[in-house]
């Protein structure tokens, strides 16, 4: 099996190669007074030169000036200008190697660097595998073990010694988050997991792949299957400090590689790793569970008030004939209530001449039926809803173990309170119950003559259940969606311990005082320089005037024989066919070695069917209307490769190849330096099976949708 790429070609320069920016060269190749001592007490402009390089390199990137390596002009030309010596003399220094092995030496005894030694190595391995411990991106690690060998005073090494290293500290890391996750496993419990894998009673599939299957619609039934589905995972009694002692990124990744590998597949690996993805993967779908449930009932209270609202709304549309009569009505006998009063006469005669008696008793009484209550809301129609949601509250209180901050104690209180109704079989609400969370829409409902209405108190406190967990005001242990929001924090033991050892890198000042001082003489200097561009009219795109700010609008900088000429320019363009185009920016790039098999690291085989799958993911077609398009590529070929080969991190790494493939370019430099981007979302419509799982967005409408 190869080692995997952590590296790519360019990222093995950009971390090996010296600065070159104007800014960076300020930055490490400035010469202090010492330096310019030490550089003065060798002869000839030359040999000044050189050394004055060498030390530059060994500072920044920290290694030595490879034989026949030639140091880019700006370095040169930045180092020269300081000792103001001519450029040119970099070629003669340049012919004796004895020379610079000479200064090489020199430099290493006065800077304090030293070469690598087999100690070094293994130690930077021992610090490295803890920083594999957090995470898998090669980058991430390379660029550590660079710092840190920068930090003890090292020269760095090929790159491929430090890719090495690396490499073996990855392999070290994922060895002991297998034993991490396993050491406190009882035997009852490893045969537990193994039966994950095993076969359903009904045959069809795995308990792994039933505990993986859809939510499914929001209903009262899907959300107590996903219940049940939670419960099991409950029964083994995983040790929860299992998932709290690895990195969240590497629980991610073994949950990922979890996801792609089926029941057959697992089985095959040896025990210690299988059991440690088995555990990852209950761990996460616990949690993907338990935010399925909160998320399903969040969707179902919701449909509840929307189902009531619809109803008010259209029984009030159907009862506008009935309405608009009555008001008509009342208005013939106000009027002749009114003129009966002015002219004395017997407003009952006055009312019986407009209607009957009989017919005007009558109408009050419809007009009391289609009436509707004072505050005109629909919170008369939420009641219907009650059946609904006693098919699932009881399970889905018990589930749970909520915590809630001081704002929301007397809503968790309530929940409890619930909870031992439910299990007494309690139908009346004491009179003591927890109140403060109700709102006044909902208290004359709720407080009745009777005493506490148990339908109103319970869709009450179900709904707002719904609000704080939104707000973050109650929290679920074991969630990932609705967790305390100290969770995303380092502990307090953690912090303390940190802080005392001085390694939390604060990259600002802690003090309050000095931190806001130099924030507000950045401010006024930044302020001081509008003033002055502004008195001067000088601002660009702008002026500032007695009435206020005027930012010029843009122009269009596009002249209009520009249309003719891109016409001409398409024109010019070869007809071709996107598989084509893609294999030729593949051969210019390489970018198809990225997307690596997600366990063994190794490249596609089949080069010409990875790009159709990409080229589905590009246009949107879906692999099934991809493998009936193209002849021999097939549904199930596409899928496993898009499901093994096909990732976040792969399309990161070869969309990086593209574009610094294109910014090399020399047209690229039309469009600027590179360093900005404009991008944007899409929504798509969730019908058919996908609008169970579709959010709906008011700024799109109400129809469910995803938004990528």
């Amino acid at each position: 099996m190869p080692r995997p790429e952590l590296l790519s070609p360019a990222q093995r320069a950009a971390l090996m190669a010296p600065a070159s920016d104007l800014n960076e060269c300020i930055r490490y190749y400035t010469l202090s007074a010492n330096d310019l001592h030490l550089i003065r007490q060798h002869r000839g402009v030359h040999n000044q030169l050189g050394f004055a390089v060498q030390l530059c390199y060994l500072r920044f990137p920290g290694r030595t000036l490879g034989v026949e390596e030639v140091p880019p002009p700006e370095i040169v030309g930045f180092v020269a200008a300081q000792l103001g010596l001519p450029v040119s003399a970099w070629s003669e220094y340049a012919k004796r190697d004895q020379t610079r092995r000479e200064h090489l030496q020199e430099l290493q005894r006065h800077s304090g660097l030293r070469l690598l030694t087999v100690a070094d190595y293994r130690s930077l391995a021992t610090w490295a595998t803890a920083l594999a411990m957090q995470t898998s991106k090669g980058i991430v690690l390379v660029e550590g073990v660079v710092e840190e060998m920068r930090r003890r005073r090292l020269l760095l090494p090929p790159i491929t010694v430090i890719e090495r290293m690396c490499a073996e500290a990855t392999t070290r890391a994922r060895r002991r988050i297998y034993r991490t996750l396993t050491e406190l496993l009882t035997e009852q419990q490893r045969g537990d997991l193994d039966a994950f894998l095993e076969a359903t009673p009904s045959g069809k599939a795995s308990k792994l792949a039933w505990l993986r299957q859809p939510a499914g619609a929001p209903s009262p039934r899907n959300l107590l299957g996903l219940i049940e589905r939670l419960n099991v995972i409950r029964e083994i009694k995983l040790p929860i400090q299992m998932g709290q002692a690895i990195h969240q990124n590497r629980l991610l990744q073994l949950a990922r590689e979890g996801a792609q590998s089926d029941a057959p597949h697992l089985r095959q690996l040896e025990p210690l790793r299988r059991h440690a993805t088995l555990v990852v993967i209950l761990l996460e779908t616990a949690a993907t569970l338990t935010d399925e449930i909160l998320d399903m009932h969040d969707r179902m209270i919701g449909s509840l008030f929307a189902r009531a609202k619809r109803i008010y709304e259209t029984s009030f549309q159907e009862s506008g004939k009935a309405i608009n009569e009555k008001i008509r009505l009342y208005v013939k006998v106000g009027q002749a209530l009114i003129s009966a009063k002015a002219e004395g006469k017997d407003p009952f005669q006055a009312i019986e001449q407009i209607v009957p008696w009989q017919k005007f008793t009558q109408s009050v009484s419809e007009a009391e039926k289609l009436a509707r209550p004072e505050d005109f809301d629909y919170f008369d129609l939420i009641g219907d809803g009650y059946a609904q949601l006693r098919r699932y509250a009881p399970m889905f209180l018990t589930a749970f173990e909520f915590s809630a901050a001081p704002v929301a104690k007397s809503l968790n209180e309530a929940i409890n309170l619930l909870r031992q109704l439910n299990v007494t079989n309690s139908r009346r609400v004491p009179d003591n119950a927890p109140r403060a969370f109700v709102r006044q829409r909902w208290s004359r409902y709720i407080f009745t003559d009777d005493g506490i209405d148990r339908r109103y108190y319970e869709l009450c406190v179900m709904a707002e259940l719904k609000n704080a967990l939104r707000s973050g005001d109650i929290w679920v242990h074991g969630s990932r969606q609705f967790r305390d929001f100290e969770d995303y924090l380092l502990s307090r033991d953690r912090f303390a311990a940190m802080r005392s050892a001085n390694e939390l890198r604060l990259a600002i000042d802690t003090e309050s005082k000095s931190y806001f001082a130099e924030r507000l003489d950045r401010l006024r200097d930044a302020l001081t320089r509008v003033d002055a561009l502004a008195a001067k009219g000088q601002l660009p795109d702008a002026e500032i005037n007695s009435g206020g700010l005027k930012v010029a609008p843009l122009t269009n900088d596009v002249p209009e024989a520009a249309e003719e000429l891109m016409r001409q320019a398409y024109a010019r363009l070869p007809h071709l066919k996107i598989t084509e185009l893609l294999i030729e920016v593949d051969h210019w790039t390489g970018f198809t070695r990225h997307f690596t098999h997600l366990k063994n690291g190794e490249p596609a085989k089949d080069k010409m069917l990875l790009l159709t799958a990409i080229l589905a993911d590009a246009i949107n077609l879906g692999l099934t209307k991809m493998a009936e398009a193209c002849a021999g590529a097939t549904f199930a070929r596409l899928s496993w490769l898009a499901a093994w080969h096909i990732r976040d991190e792969t399309y990161s790494r070869a969309l990086t190849d593209i574009v610094n493939y294109q910014y090399r370019l020399p047209f690229a430099s039309h469009w600027g330096a590179g360093i900005t981007s404009s991008s944007d979302g899409q929504r798509f419509r969730a019908g058919g099976r996908g609008e169970a799982v579709g959010q709906v967005n008011l700024r799109y409408g109400t129809d469910p949708s995803v938004l990528f």
